[in-house]
């Protein structure tokens, strides 16, 4: 099931619609519901999509549960499958090849003026380097026709960069923009362990689509998803340039630094190709950055008590804050409950525990929940010094932060009727 695949709701807009600051306006505009951008000025014969990646859009099109598709995500990190290897000269992408890359000709947006300019948001860059395979999500500024400049988190490519870095050697990548959405998901995810991204989608691609997931060897050698609507390839270079600043998924502006160049030197794409043109703080942004953090949440929590569900908010801007939907089997199992949460996703700054009639996508349930059943002097858990989040700017100069876990679950051994809501 490719990405297109995941577009038949979304509204087709006709009109032209430039890249810089212009897509975003119109999702704006629109509600920031699903669009499809059929004419781009700078792009022709080019597409864009955005807001079409959202969990309860993803939980719909694949008919599963929330809950389900978390399980899902759990069980893949414990059971990867080898993905279905076809000739490279089969996959879909193989429409129009040039040697010629030209970034500028490509739907990039620019969606804020405070962003340094052209921005790829939701493209991920497959790297292998010393026997080993990395997928992970980078924003990359677009530098030059055929560079830009990755922001690369101290994670698993980052590591594999310095040690190519350290021989001398540039990495060689793919660039891959609009995937099939499992592959977007095991992107997302990330383990403490050198774990192959690509055989978690190839579980995934199975559990939720039924199907294999087709993957092919590029000339560079990098494996490949054969149903992107864009591939590039190229290599991390030895040289680092100026990324950022760039509005940041709490909408705040993350700073500049310096960060690896990559070059491009070949691209393909399908036919009259879909551009995933993410908008960085919107819900298509919190989806694939905090959904696969969920499942490991969840796994955590019930190691304590049932976990029923989980929630990175949107106040929370899909990474500061989560809602779990519990059932506490002993007195203690709120509170170690909010603790599990917080050891298992160390950038949490709140965690709220919530009965399982109380909806965690649901900010006002979560707030009556609050109201009604939680008490603040013995229900409220205070954590200082605790490490924080640098998408967090009320953090401690060295990166700490006080974090609160509140127990909103009814007490066991009280009559439960005064709690309940009548309907």
């Amino acid at each position: 099931m490719a990405f297109r695949d995941h577009l038949a709701q979304a509204d087709v807009i006709s009109d032209p619609v430039s890249v810089e600051l212009g897509i975003r306006r119109l999702s704006m505009q629109r509600g920031d519901i699903p669009l499809i951008f059929d004419e781009i000025i700078e792009a022709t014969g080019q597409r864009a999509a955005v807001n079409v990646l959202t969990r309860s859009a993803l939980c719909q099109k694949w008919d599963c549960t929330p809950s389900e598709l978390g399980a899902a995500m759990i069980e893949a990190q414990h059971h990867p499958v080898e993905p279905a290897h076809v000739d490279f000269t089969d996959a879909l992408f193989n429409y129009l090849v040039s040697d010629d890359v030209d970034l500028t000709t490509i739907p990039v947006p620019w969606h804020f003026e405070e962003d340094r300019g052209r921005y790829m948001s939701a493209s991920i860059i497959i790297a292998q380097y010393a026997g080993r395979r990395n997928l992970s999500f980078h924003r990359m500024y677009v530098r030059s026709p055929n560079t830009t400049v990755a922001r690369l988190v101290p994670r698993h490519l980052c590591e594999m960069v310095e040690q190519a870095r350290a021989n001398g050697d540039e990495v060689p990548i793919a660039v891959v923009n609009a995937p099939d959405p499992t592959v977007l998901l095991a992107a997302a995810m990330s383990f403490e362990d050198h774990i192959d991204e690509l055989e978690i989608a190839a579980h995934l691609h199975q559990r939720l689509v039924g199907s294999e997931l087709n993957v092919c060897i590029a000339p560079n050698g990098i494996t490949v998803p054969s149903d992107a609507e864009y591939v590039w390839l190229g290599s991390i270079t030895l040289d680092d340039d100026l990324e950022g600043p760039y509005v940041d998924i709490t909408g705040t502006l993350d700073t500049e630094r310096m960060q690896p160049v990559i070059r491009f030197d070949t691209q393909y794409q399908r036919e009259s190709p879909i551009f995933h043109a993410l908008i960085s703080s919107g819900a298509e942004h919190r989806t694939l950055m905090g959904l696969p953090r969920a499942p490991i949440i969840q796994n955590a929590v019930n190691r304590v008590c049932p976990c029923h569900d989980v929630s990175l908010t949107a106040g929370g801007s899909g990474w500061l804050s989560v809602v779990i939907q519990i059932t506490p089997n002993r007195p203690s199992d709120g509170h170690d409950a909010v603790m599990a949460a917080f050891a298992a996703h160390t950038s949490v700054k709140q965690v709220i525990a919530v009965d399982q009639d109380i909806d965690p996508e649901d900010p006002v349930a979560v707030e009556w929940a609050l109201m009604t059943r939680w008490q603040p002097a013995k229900d409220t858990i205070i954590l200082e010094n605790q490490r924080g989040s640098s998408l967090d700017p009320s953090c401690n100069s060295d990166g700490t932060t006080s974090k609160i876990g509140k127990d909103a679950t009814i007490p066991l051994g009280v009559d439960r009727s005064p709690f309940e809501r009548v309907t």
